[in-house]
């Protein structure tokens, strides 16, 4: 019984690890928001180690509803997050240079394993900002919960949450670690 993965796996696993690094660098997800007054968006935008797009007038604005400001400093993950990508990384390219399928399976539990984290963590930041708001605030809101993906309508704004292109490249990284388990089958 075959336990070694080929050299096509091989290279599979490194070409998966180039794209987590790369992946640090690129948004993971977004969501833009739309209101008469903003018809062209505004967009918040995460990136796995900082915020990006129109914070502050997003911050102006949900100051209105009651919710509290976001930065940087609200996710203390995005001061640790890159050593965490880059660690998945390496990982990835230690089972690539090893060639073991058993340290493959523990990988790709793991990335699910991370994966899973990293979604409950965005629903409950989501959570917290939509449900904890100010009751003195000019404008009284129900609490919600912005959805991770889809849109979501609060008084006239309708926001759209989407993965972008770092979220797409962590699935295709996904795809590129269990390549090996249908190339190496045994036949």
């Amino acid at each position: 019984m075959k336990k070694n993965l080929s050299v096509a796996s091989m290279i599979s696993l490194i070409i998966a690890a180039v794209l987590i690094v790369i992946s640090i660098f690129i948004p993971w997800w977004g969501m833009k928001f739309f209101a008469p007054q903003y018809p062209e968006g505004l967009d918040i935008i995460v990136y796995p180690t900082t915020l990006d797009g129109d914070i502050e007038v997003v911050n102006g604005l949900n100051h209105y509803i009651g919710m509290k400001e976001f930065s940087n400093q609200s996710f203390p993950e995005l001061a640790y997050m890159p050593y965490i990508v880059i660690s998945f990384a390496v990982l990835t390219l230690l089972v690539a240079f090893l060639r073991k399928k058993s340290f493959l399976f523990g990988l790709i539990i793991l990335y699910v394993i991370g994966g899973i984290v990293g979604l409950l963590d965005m629903y409950r930041w989501l959570k917290k900002f939509g449900t904890e708001l100010d009751p003195k605030a000019p404008i009284d809101l129900d609490p919600f919960v912005p959805p991770i993906i889809g849109e979501n309508t609060i008084a006239n704004f309708v926001t759209n949450s989407y993965f972008t292109y770092g979220g797409y490249l962590l699935g295709i990284v996904f795809i590129l670690m269990i390549f090996p388990l249908w190339k190496d089958r045994k036949k």
